[in-house]
């Protein structure tokens, strides 16, 4: 199973590498040939994986040592247990839908071959990351992601507003890295070790060691070391306030919107979150911390997505909620919940893209939802796909995303019994989230293909640059291709039912064994999960009579009230909450913050640190003032050397005369 092990990685990778190096070469059907075949086979290779993990059979070693430093060992190695099989399967089976769908998507696109370079390099990274056993490969895989988000965020780089978004993904990232670093820094200084099992099996005796930041304010180094690891989690997993990128991100190309939103990137915070369990199980403080950011994040972040008109912005404000849902399960313990939904999500939100990205091509590149409507009719198979999508994003019983969602509702309840500190707020958070994520998720899907039709008002070239598509012609909207269509519907079909197949399993049983720990006596969310999915149609039924279904079918009605029966009603509610509308519309103002305060703020301090610091003291005292103060030095010395004899004679008898008046004046004292 070694080489079964390698193989997983290292057949993207060989992909990436002949696409990327050799395209011209090999041409566009070449590059999307090879890659797709690597990825091919790192999917069949992880689900052979999983099912040799659920017989029971795990993996911890080292493939290859880099460096060898005193007594730490810098090596890259493997670490396969239930959790990484199950991430490897995900991330390797979305990523082969992307692929396939690339074809179709990125037909008439001069960086072919480029862009399937670049997300199978994305998909070897992310396997990278979730395969590692130890802290040094997580931190190569964790850097290589953000790497190759900047690339393909980007990808359309004569477009300023893509070169805009991935330099502020790639900054933003960076922030939430820092506190990656300095909590990768933290374990390696007090554990002496970057191997997560030396780690996690040294880490109850560090439980109550404390460390002083600021003399006289102790802080448990346990609970310091994992906020600073979810600080990095925040970043990559957008998190409030390190979400601002996301959205942003909307300017790659959709097939890369689905990667990152889906199986990729985002999902890393998550499953680091999730595999540091050892660790955050020992602080109630880093978890409250969490929970609460997952419940801001989950709530404030669904609101902004009612007031979205571009087509993928709005599929990308639900992914800022879905993540929110997804930490506050890990804040409640319930890292298996949270991973659970990680995998249902996956699939229903690269569904989601991909038929927005399918609504787009039909559309001829419009993406402004305001411009479509009627498409049902034109666009049958992205029209049912679509409703599977969004019926399990909003959680209806029975379809995947209910199983999983109204777990982690389940998980912040029992949290909020258990008196975790934060735990309540965020129950009514995600209770009230499912009639938001229910509104804008079928404002969307009404407006989209319902309705009067109204793609005839305006056509514009919404999302591909215009000097390579200004040859297209505009007409009437159609549905996609085939090599488009397929995998909406491979995708479907997990929406569907893999919450079905998996709860009892994966939240009911002890399918994650020893790769996720879990204090149950102090952190009781995950026994009650596994009380309540114990029978996947039981939940389902039961489902039927729970708050967050009525709350999401009322925001069916209302979405369809507003914008299928009464869609006057909505452009006056705009009007009277033009206030909210705007502070909505502007998202909370934070972009605005950001720059003023942080972007503004960072200028002006190098701008003084330059003038004070470089000019100022560098150049104006040190090395300015170092060379006056030698040149009036040597001027006055210059003065004394004038080559007259009896001038210096003159001088001679002076300094005579001066030792004499001391030597007697030093005798006569004693």
């Amino acid at each position: 199973m070694r080489a079964l092990y390698l193989i997983v990685p290292l057949a993207p990778l060989i992909g990436a590498l002949i696409a990327g190096l050799f395209g011209k070469f090999v041409g566009r059907t070449g590059a999307h040939l090879i890659t797709i075949l690597g990825v091919l086979i790192a999917t069949v290779a992880s689900f052979m994986v999983l099912s040799d993990v659920i017989g029971g059979n795990t993996f911890d070693g080292t493939v290859y040592t880099w460096a060898v430093i005193g007594g730490l060992n810098l090596e890259l190695g493997f670490l396969i247990d239930p959790l990484t099989a199950l991430m490897m399967v995900v991330v390797t089976f979305v990523s082969l839908m992307v692929h396939i769908y690339t074809i179709g998507y990125m037909a008439d696109d001069p960086g072919y071959q480029r862009f399937f370079s670049y997300i199978s390099l994305f998909t070897f990274s992310m396997l990278m990351l979730v395969m590692s056993n130890n802290f040094l490969q997580l931190f190569f895989g964790w850097e290589a992601v953000g790497l190759v988000s900047y690339l393909l965020i980007g990808f359309w780089y004569r477009r300023p507003t893509a070169v805009a978004a991935n330099l502020k993904a790639f900054l933003v990232n960076r922030v939430g890295d820092f506190g990656f670093v300095l909590g990768i820094g933290l374990v390696f200084a007090y554990f002496g070790t970057l191997h997560y099992a030396e780690v996690f099996a040294a880490a109850p005796s560090m439980a109550q060691r404390a460390i002083e930041f600021i003399p006289g304010t102790p802080w448990l180094l346990i609970t310091v070391i994992c906020i600073c690891l979810f600080i990095g989690a925040m970043g990559k997993s957008a998190q409030f306030p390190l979400h601002v990128w996301l959205p942003d991100s909307m300017e790659g190309p959709t097939p890369i919107s689905a990667l990152i939103h889906a199986a990729t990137m985002v999902t890393a915070g998550i499953f680091m979150v999730a595999r540091m369990s050892p660790l955050f199980e020992l602080s109630d403080v880093a978890l409250s911390f969490v929970i609460v950011i997952g419940a801001i994040t989950a709530f404030f972040m669904g609101i902004l997505g009612i007031v979205q008109n571009d087509i993928k912005r709005v599929v990308a404000y639900s992914t800022l909620s879905q993540l929110g849902y997804m930490t506050v399960a890990l804040g409640a313990s319930a890292y298996a919940a949270g991973i659970f939904h990680l995998m249902t999500h996956a699939f229903f939100k690269a569904l989601l893209f991909l038929a927005a990205g399918s609504v787009i091509i039909g559309m001829h590149h419009e993406q402004d939802i305001r411009n479509m409507g009627g498409l049902w009719k034109k666009m049958p198979v992205t029209w049912i796909t679509a409703l599977i999508g969004s019926l399990a994003l909003i959680g209806i019983p029975f379809f995947s995303g209910f199983y999983s969602k109204d777990s982690i509702i389940i998980a912040a309840s029992a949290a909020s019994s258990a008196g975790q500190w934060g735990a309540s707020v965020a129950y009514w958070a995600l209770t009230i989230g499912v009639f938001i994520t229910a509104f804008y998720s079928f404002r969307m899907f009404f407006m989209v293909f319902h309705g009067q039709p109204r793609w005839h008002q305006s056509h514009h070239d919404g999302e591909r640059d215009d000097e390579h598509h200004a040859d297209e012609h505009h007409g009437e909207p159609h549905e996609s291709a085939n090599v488009i269509t397929i995998p909406l519907v491979l995708l479907a079909i997990p929406s569907f039912v893999i919450g079905f197949v998996a709860l009892e399993w994966m939240l009911g049983g002890n399918f994650f064994g020893n790769s996720i720990v879990v204090d149950a006596a102090r952190h009781p969310a995950m026994t009650r999960v596994a009380e309540e999915a114990h029978s996947a149609t039981a939940m389902g039924l039961h489902g039927f009579v729970s708050a967050p279904t009525y709350l999401a079918l009322a925001g069916v009605a209302l979405a369809a009230f507003l914008y299928l029966l009464r869609p006057g009603v909505a452009a006056v509610l705009k009007q009277r909450l033009a206030g909210l509308h705007r502070l909505l519309d502007n998202k909370y103002y934070l972009d605005w913050f950001n720059e003023v305060v942080f972007a503004s703020g960072a200028r002006k301090l190098g701008f003084g640190l330059w003038r004070g610091g470089d000019v100022g003291l560098i150049d104006g005292i040190a090395v300015n003032g170092s060379a006056r103060l030698v040149g009036w030095v040597a001027g006055v010395s210059r003065r004394l050397q004038t080559g007259y004899i009896y001038h210096y004679a003159f001088g001679m008898i002076i300094g005579i005369l001066v030792l004499i008046t001391l030597f007697v004046t030093l005798n006569f004292v004693r």
